[in-house]
């Protein structure tokens, strides 16, 4: 049946490839299809059943392979490896009237088998090639073993740490944020999606679903055009750019609407204005979500979504069910519903679905390219990267290749919490703990003495909600005053301490939002402990959002960030911890130093009553009780090295219209070790049409130094990087006094400034 379809299909396609291309192609070919197709048929098109390992959200889908020979399923998610993959998709191709495939997505967020750190952790390099790669090689994995469509980049800027889902983004600033989304969109994609090793990219959460108010999962989000346009849509636009072949909606709001009713959002601002050409999909059940927003019924909500230009409904069923009746009675178009049945069909063509549904998806594969050593290798070089030094007193780190190491804390030897709150396919056996890792590193050469010490949580109601969400929350029988005592006695006969302390990962991600985000409390009073020994304490943490770590930073000798980071996160601890690789990673996410803080970030702006340093002041934007500016700023990274940075120097000081401008500073390694520095580039404008940020991030570059090298890096700087939305929410610039600011980190920078006009 498919190959017979297939051959009268492509009959009316080849003539028309002969005279417009492969666009004319697919068209003739896609339109053959639906001139075949009954109305349920392109509705059954648009529905997106759940099926197999993984539950994302509140319910799952039932009787779907009578649905699949029906014809009323265009997708499925959740289900991977060959043998389920190819049994489903044999049931589209070979069991329904016309043979239609499958779309099977996943969850493949930061690797499949080989998992690789958090996005935040990934964003954390600032190594776009790093990033890029890390896509591609879940690419090459997921689509080996069924996958032909990937739910991620997840690109929403995230201002507010509490909000479990910063774990999958890229932080808090569009123009990072921006140039990630780009090489993730690659990485996964490639330049050509019907070959075998490709996965559809999905551009989520459209849109603003990072600003969620109080930092809670799936809350609503309000703001302005301006701020909207100017922080939090390029992400989701440079997508778009890319070539992203799908966008999932957000469960939030916007001016009062829905996502997944918004018209504006995804015809206006997607289609209209972006040129969006891939198809619309709701995240988990969103459409059935509408009514708890009070926008209907969920016959109401099917019209309203569809009306709205969403083209695909996940697991809700609203659309099967609805979609029918609505078109019977004259409430919506039949053109809409070819529309987004369109949309669908093409993103299969473009796949070559109708070329080979199974796209050389085999056991043999799969084993061949699954967790190879080349991947392994990847993820321990780019963990590596991702780490960010926070704090090294006396360089206490790196850790002397000898001696007595006393290893504490529940993540210590730890499997089970590596590869984070998305880990796809990954297998936590697979994964090297830390103890692991510097075992494999030192050898016999250093004596390693292990101790818990505490429980990731003592806290019974966390717990249990933890563990009621599928959390592995291992609790050791003995009571915490002997796990404190048996850490304390082994920190007693060593010469470093080192503590492994963090989050569970089933505390960070979707739906795990939370309003403390320090170290939880038995885990803090283990690090009191340690620290009363007097001996050295080295704080590992791991984690997936920005914790608040006031004492740690004033009573921990050395702090390193590790995030989550994937399979191979022991052997790239060690790496560090031993100095086989000096860290580079520069924060992306700002470090606050209590919850009241927050919202904090580095791109703020100011106020007409601005706090200038001066403790005197009272009528000033200040707190009583705590410093305006974070424990760790945006940017922000130290290295086993020291860099040093010139004065910067200017082409010109006085520029007009289109010139370019140059912007040189010298960067010298004042250390003894060679070292990769970050070297950022920041402008601002001190008066405009509308307020501007203190700052905005505008370009980076990394560059590697020797011991005592100093090496000139200049950014070239145009009208482009000039432009902000105004108040008509036109993107241009406006002439003025700019201040150009470089240096290494968004809270030490030297500047320079020119004057520019028109």
């Amino acid at each position: 049946m498919f190959t017979a379809l297939i051959g009268t299909l492509l009959m009316g396609g080849l003539h028309a490839q002969s005279l417009t291309g492969d666009d004319a192609k697919m068209e003739a070919f896609v339109g053959g299809l639906m001139n075949r197709m009954t109305l349920e048929e392109k509705i059954g098109q648009l529905n997106l059943l759940s099926v197999g390992f993984d539950v994302t959200g509140p319910e799952l889908s039932k009787d779907v392979e009578p649905k699949i020979r029906q014809g009323q399923v265009g997708g499925v998610f959740n289900t991977y490896t060959p043998e389920a993959a190819r049994k489903l998709q044999s049931l589209a191709v070979n069991e329904s009237r016309l043979g239609i495939p499958l779309l099977f997505g996943y969850d493949v967020i930061h690797g499949h088998k080989t998992i690789f750190p958090i996005p935040l952790g990934l964003s954390c390099t600032w190594n776009l090639e790093a990033i890029e790669r890390s896509a591609r090689i879940a690419a090459t994995e997921a689509s080996a073993d069924g996958v032909n469509w990937t739910f991620s980049p997840m690109v929403d800027i995230c201002r507010d740490p509490r909000w479990g889902r910063i774990a999958e983004g890229a932080g808090e600033d569009p123009y990072l944020g921006a140039q990630i989304a780009r090489a993730m969109v690659r990485g996964y994609q490639g330049d050509d999606l019907s070959r075998s090793n490709a996965l559809m990219a999905c551009v989520k959460h459209f849109a603003l679903y990072g600003a969620a108010e109080a930092g809670r999962d799936y809350n609503t989000v309000d703001m302005s055009r301006i701020k909207m346009y100017q922080y939090y849509l390029p992400p989701y636009r440079a997508a778009v750019e890319a070539g992203v072949g799908s966008a999932m909606t957000s469960f939030n709001e916007i001016n009062g609407v829905p996502s997944t009713a918004n018209h504006w959002l995804l015809k206006e601002l997607l289609r209209t204005q972006w040129g969006f050409q891939g198809f619309v999909v709701t995240d988990y059940a969103a459409i059935s979500e509408l009514s708890e927003h009070g926008m209907g019924d969920l016959r109401k909500d099917a019209e309203l979504a569809l009306n709205a230009g969403v083209d695909m409904d996940m697991v809700s069923e609203v659309f099967l069910k609805y979609l029918p009746k609505l078109a019977a009675h004259g409430e919506i178009l039949e053109s809409m519903i070819n529309r987004a049945c369109r949309q669908i069909l093409e993103a299969k063509y473009k796949l070559g679905l109708f070329a080979d549904p199974y796209r050389g998806c085999t056991e043999e594969r799969a084993s061949r390219e699954m967790l190879t050593p080349e991947n392994r290798n990847a993820a321990r070089e780019i963990a590596e990267r991702s780490f960010v030094l926070l704090k090294n007193d006396r360089q206490i780190l790196p850790l002397k290749k000898s001696g007595i190491i006393a290893l504490v804390g529940p993540l210590a030897d730890d499997q089970q919490n590596l590869l984070g709150c998305c880990r796809a396919a990954g297998d936590w056996r697979q994964a090297v703990s830390v103890q692991t890792g510097i075992s494999n590193l030192t050898g016999s050469a250093v004596t390693i003495l292990h101790a818990k010490g505490a429980n990731l949580t003592d806290d019974p109601a966390l717990r249990a909600t933890l563990k009621a969400f599928g959390a592995k929350i291992p609790v050791d029988g003995r009571s915490p005053g002997e796990m404190m005592a048996e850490a304390v006695a082994v920190a007693a006969r060593a010469d470093v301490v080192v503590a492994v302390l963090g989050e569970s990962s089933g505390m960070s991600g979707e739906a795990a939002s939370r309003s403390e985000i320090g170290l939880p409390e038995c885990q803090k009073n283990l690090l009191q402990a340690l620290v009363e020994t007097g001996k050295p304490v080295v704080l590992v943490i791991m984690n997936g959002r920005p914790l608040t770590l006031t004492w740690e930073a004033e009573h921990c000798s050395a702090i390193l960030e590790t995030w989550f980071g994937g399979t191979e996160a022991g052997n790239a601890v060690a790496d560090v911890l031993i100095g086989n690789y000096n860290p580079s990673g520069k924060l992306t996410a700002t470090f606050p130093r209590n919850v009241g803080q927050i919202p904090i970030y580095y791109n703020h702006k100011n106020t007409g009553r601005p706090y200038k340093d001066n403790p005197g002041a009272k009528y000033v934007s200040r707190y009583l009780d705590v410093p305006n500016d974070p424990l760790y700023a945006f940017g922000y990274g130290l290295s086993y090295t020291t860099f040093s940075y010139g004065d910067i120097k200017l082409s010109n000081t006085n520029l007009t219209g289109n010139e370019t401008l140059l912007a040189s500073v010298d960067v010298t390694n004042t250390g003894e070790r060679a070292g990769l520095e970050t070297v950022q580039l920041y402008l601002s404008q001190p008066v405009a049409s509308v307020t501007r940020s203190v700052e905005d991030l505008r370009g980076f570059q990394k560059v590697r130094l020797q011991p005592g090298e100093t090496r000139e890096v200049t950014f070239r700087i145009s009208p482009e990087d000039l432009k902000f939305y105004n108040s008509k929410l036109e993107y241009d610039w406006e002439p003025g006094e700019f201040i150009v600011r470089i240096g290494g980190s968004s809270s030490q920078l030297k500047s320079a400034t020119v004057r520019w006009s028109k």
